[in-house]
């Protein structure tokens, strides 16, 4: 039961990284500086996802 609630944590982080990965391929065509921000917060989303155990 509670591998059930971890394992939601670990989707919707991976839906919140996913999104931002778009906004940033998007972004790179119109605004670069704006898109390597939306990189980074993506990385700091794929830590939390690496860091959550499982």
């Amino acid at each position: 039961m509670l591998n059930l609630f971890k394992s939601s944590k670990v989707n919707s982080l991976q839906k919140k990284y996913d999104r931002l990965m778009k906004e940033a391929y998007d972004l790179s065509k119109s605004n670069p500086d704006e898109s390597l921000q939306k990189q980074k917060e993506a990385q700091e989303i794929q830590r939390k996802i690496i860091a959550t155990p499982l």
